[in-house]
Order: C-alpha cells, then structure tokens, then sequence
C-alpha cells in the first residue's frame, strides 16, 4: 500500500515538473549590464545629469529583470578599469552584456574615449593614460553570445580642448564621438548624437536621449534596433531636429528584444489584423534600415520582404550604395593609372610605352567620369523615390508633416551642405594643412581653392564647390600633413610651423625671401614706361619636362610655361593662369596655361 501510493506521488511529481518545463517561457537567456554616470569632474566644469541618467537606466533594466546590473557612478580611471574587469567575468556565461556610459566623451585620431572623473588632460597624448578607450569597453562585454550593446550618452562638448595642449600639429581632435564600425557580430554601438556631433545634456532631471531611451528599450518583445529607431524619432522631436541618435553595427535577420516578450494563451478567436498592418511592419523596417545605410541593413530588410513597395525602394538605395563603391574603384584606377605614365615619362621610358599609359590614363579618366555620372543618376531616383514614398505615406490632410519628415531622412540628397559638415571639412583642411582660415561653416572661395589644392597633392577629384561627406572621409584618411606649408613673406618653413627670418646686420630680405647684401642706392634714368620682364613664375619641376624650345618669332617675356609637349617662353604680352584638368589645364591635377588677350 505503501509502495503503491510513493510510486503513484513520484509519477505526479514528475509530470507536474514536466508540465511547467513546457508552460516555461522559451527565452531564459542570462542578461547582465554595467551602467557608469560621471557627473563629479574634479578638473573641468561637473555635469548635471549624468549621474540621474545612469540612475534612470540603471532602474529601468532592473525592472525588466536583467539578472546583473552594476550600477557605478563618478569612477576615477583605477576605478572604471577595475569595473570593466569585474563585468567581464559576469558576461563570460552571459546572453546579452549591455554597458550604457553617461558623460564626457572624447574623438582623438578617430579613436573614440571615454574619461574618467579624475583625468586632467593637459595635453594631447595623456588621452592614452588618463582615458578608457571604446575598444576596452567592447573587449568587456566580447564574452556575450547573442549581442553586445554598448550606448552613450557622451557626445558632449569637450571641455578639455581650451586648455589641452597639442604635441604634434597634425593629431587630430574631434567634436562628439567618432564614425565606428565593429569588426565583431551581433555588436551594436548606439551615440546620443551621430558621429562628428553633439547632444544636448537637457534641462531637466535627464537627458532627451536618456529619457526616451528609458521609455523604449525595455518594451517586451520589441526589436533593440527598433527600440533605437523609435528613440530616434523621439530625439530628434524633442531638440526640433537639432540631435540625431544614431547607431553604428548590424545585427541578422531574427528580432533581438532586451526583453522578451510574455506567453500568451492562444485566444479562443483571434481578430483579424488591420489590413495595413503588414504594410506599417513593411515601413518600420525599411526605415530602420534606411536609418543604418549600410548594404548588409538593406540586403537583410529584402531578404524579409522580397517584394513589394518598400523592396523596390530597398533595391534603389542598393544601387545607389553599388553606384558610390564603382565610383571609388574607377577613380582609384585613374591614380594609379597616372601614376604609371608619370613613372614611365620620369625612367624615360620607350615612346611605345608611354603611348600606352597615356592610353590608359584617358580610358581610366573617362571611366572615372562615367562613375561620376552613374553615382549621381542612382542618387536622383533613390532621391525621387523618396519624395514620392513620403507623399503616399503622408495623410492627404497633413501635407506640410511630410517636408518636415523628409527633411529628417539622412537617406536623402540635402540641396546644400549643413553647416556641422562644413565646419568638420574646414577642420580636417586645417589639419593636413591646406586650409589657414578658420572653420566657420561658409563654404566660400578660399576654401574651395583649399580642397582645390588638397586634390592636387593627394591625387582625389573631390567637387570642390560643395563641402560633402565623401570629401570629409577622404580627407580624414589622410594621417598628416597633405599640402606642403606656405609661409608669408618673411618667415620660412621650419617643419610645421613658419620662423621669422633674421638677416645679419648689413644684409635685407629680397622679394624672394632670401637675405642679401644691402645695396647702395644709385641714381636711376627714369622712363615713362617700364619694359622690363616680370619676374618668371615658378613652378614646381615635373618629370616630363624637357628643354624650353626656342621661340620662332616675337619677343619672350622671361616667363616659361610647360604641358605634357616640353617647355617654351611665353610670349610677350601675354600671362600664365592656372587652370585644374577640367578647366583646360595640361596634367590631371591642373598646371599653368599661357592666355594671350
């Protein structure tokens, strides 16, 4: 009796274990978070909110039950070490690491840093010892399987820079956080502001990116990447689209929710869904994609809608991405084409030979160009395509929403360079050296001749009119000095900066910024007209230059000019103009021309 009633209460036991093994939610995954706020700076001017942001986040995940989070605040560098060291053993069995940073951040050389409370920073290398770099932030969280999400709210002026002295001309310091693409899957970095910008540390109790953040990632069942783009949208509401939120890395093609969403009984008859459901799943997604720009967003955003409206426009913005990489392939091989011949012309090489760079040179220039002219095509109807998306999604009643709406796309062609892209490209121009104005955001003469001179010296063909972004990369590319340094009379090249020039006593500077012996002053016969030869302009010497040919007839002014046929005097009366390749100019990156009028 006894043995039949223990066996009877053991199969009970085992089938109650089993039926609450099924009825147990799918997703038990382990989620951890480390969440640092620095407010109390010791050296620079404290913060308002970062402590109440990271109180907000910290609040926020506990709630939707990680089953970890570290919350730290105003951490000097031994500190914050210590922390990430500590969090990486807890995400080494983990799912999901998440580490959310409010406070200041720093862009040098394009590395991205995050600053302890105690870092003073009085010059440009102490960012290495003084600072934590982003890559020792996702070395903390690697251990994770499913995703590593990294966020800051750190895209705050740098307080550091008015007083952070420069070691070396040419080390570059950035406003914001700088450009990141993770080199590991499943990692998504997510700024308060895009890269090269800043974010508002807010008048209230938190920052708007914090406070929608708070509002958004924890929803249970919603995709992270579409938590990001409704927090986006929230952003950029609230700063009346002065803050953009945006988020750097990818993610596949299955939703990746912080918190998973509750089991729910099948209802005894579902209601259908709205017709437009689908289609309003179909907008969000595209959008979202959109929003990150990059081939891998687009391509998996068609893998989950092959067809329809928004896979058409998703294949326009592919081929608008496929039209900008032949761009750069076709203009790489015009360099490197010019390159050759200018090889060839220089060890004297056969004329067969040099017939066929030349060749090359035209063949691969006008394949540039075709690029160009492909690239901009692609442009215009992903740009059509657009305008004409937004006006089908707009209510018919609410005509002036869908402007504002376009205006908010990155994805779409603006008519004229913002000002934060302006001044970021007169700022890379300063550093390597071609540009000595100051970075003010007026795209005018002195620095279109600025990146004029920048693609003669680094061998690009950027559109100088226009301040672009595809000029802002090409030009951060560059690790230094790009133009040579020109100095006023006066003062000569010393490295990267002009020294006066001091002539001994008895001896003046001449108008060719050499010292020479002080002459006696003569009587001179006066005439009423002046034929002496202007002084001849120089130019810096090319290998194919030869020997100047005589001139056949009329008088010589003094000057010489040179294209790829050898060298000649110009002809008196006449002038020597500079002009690019496009203008008439003899080599690819311009020269001088003679004009007779």
């Amino acid at each position: 009796m006894f043995r039949s009633g223990s066996l009877n209460l053991h199969r009970w036991v085992l089938a109650a274990a089993a039926l609450l093994a099924v009825c147990q939610p799918a997703l038990a995954e382990k989620r951890v978070a480390l969440v640092l706020g620095n407010s109390a700076y010791r050296n620079v001017p404290q913060l308002a909110n970062p402590v109440n942001d990271s109180a907000k986040i910290a609040a926020t995940l506990k709630e939707a039950g990680f089953d970890v989070v570290d919350s730290r605040r105003d951490l000097p560098a031994a500190e914050t070490r210590r922390a990430l060291r500590d969090f990486a053993d807890r995400a080494r069995d983990a799912d999901i690491a998440v580490v959310y940073y409010a406070g200041h951040g720093i862009e040098v050389d394009g590395s991205n840093y995050l600053i302890p409370v105690d870092a003073k920073l009085e010059r440009d290398t102490d960012v290495y010892d003084e600072a934590l770099s982003l890559d020792r932030v996702l070395i903390a969280i690697e251990p994770a399987k499913k995703l590593r999400l990294v966020i800051l709210d750190a895209c705050r002026d740098n307080p550091f820079a008015k007083t952070m002295k420069r070691t070396v001309a040419s080390r570059a310091i950035g406003q914001g956080l700088a450009k990141v693409e993770p080199s590991s899957p499943n990692v998504l970095i997510a700024y308060s502001a895009k890269a090269g910008f800043t974010a508002a540390d807010g008048d209230g109790q938190n920052s708007p990116f914090t406070a929608a953040l708070s509002r958004h990632i924890a929803t249970p069942g919603l995709d992270v990447r579409r938590a990001f783009g409704f927090v986006r949208d929230e952003v950029l509401k609230t700063t009346g689209n002065r803050q953009e939120p945006f988020v750097y890395g990818s993610l596949g093609g299955e939703d990746v929710p912080l918190v998973p969403a509750p089991a729910k009984p099948a209802p005894a008859a579902a209601a259908p869904a709205p017709a437009l459901s689908a289609q309003a799943e179909a907008r969000r997604d595209y959008e979202l994609a959109l929003q990150l720009g990059n081939k891998n967003a687009l391509d998996a955003f068609l893998k989950q809608y092959p067809d329809g409206f928004y896979a058409s426009l998703a294949k326009l913005q592919l081929d608008k991405i496929a039209a900008e990489e032949i761009r750069i392939a076709a203009t790489e091989k015009a360099r490197l084409a010019e390159q050759e011949r200018a090889r060839l012309v220089a060890e004297g090489a056969q004329r067969s030979e040099q017939s066929k760079a030349e060749a090359d040179v035209r063949a691969t220039e006008q394949a540039r160009i075709a690029a160009e002219k492909a690239k901009q095509i692609a442009q215009d109807q992903a740009a059509a395509a657009e305008q004409k998306r937004l006006a089908a999604d707009a209510p018919a009643s609410a005509k002036e929403a869908v402007k504002e709406k376009a205006v908010n796309l990155a994805a779409l062609p603006p008519a004229s360079a913002p000002a934060d892209i302006t001044k970021s490209v007169q700022a890379e121009l300063r550093r390597v050296g071609c540009l000595t104005g100051a970075a003010d955001g007026d795209w005018n003469a002195a620095s279109q001749r600025s990146l004029t001179l920048f693609n003669r010296h680094a061998g690009t063909r950027l559109d100088a009119k226009v301040a672009s972004v595809d000029a802002l990369d090409a030009i951060k590319l560059k690790p230094s000095r790009v133009c040579p340094l020109v100095c006023e009379h006066g003062f000569r090249a010393d490295g990267d900066r002009c020294s006066k020039i001091t002539c001994a006593q008895g001896s003046v500077l001449n108008d060719d910024n050499e010292c020479e012996k002080r002459r006696a002053n003569k009587p001179v016969a006066k005439r009423d007209t002046d034929d002496r030869p202007e002084r001849p302009v120089r130019e810096r010497p090319r290998p194919e230059v030869s020997a100047p040919r005589p001139q056949a007839s009329g008088r010589a002014s003094g000057q010489v000019v040179c294209d790829q046929a050898g060298c000649r005097s110009v002809t008196a009366g006449c002038r020597l103009e500079y002009k690019t390749f496009a203008q008439g100019g003899p080599y690819p990156s311009g020269g001088n021309v003679e004009v007779c009028r």
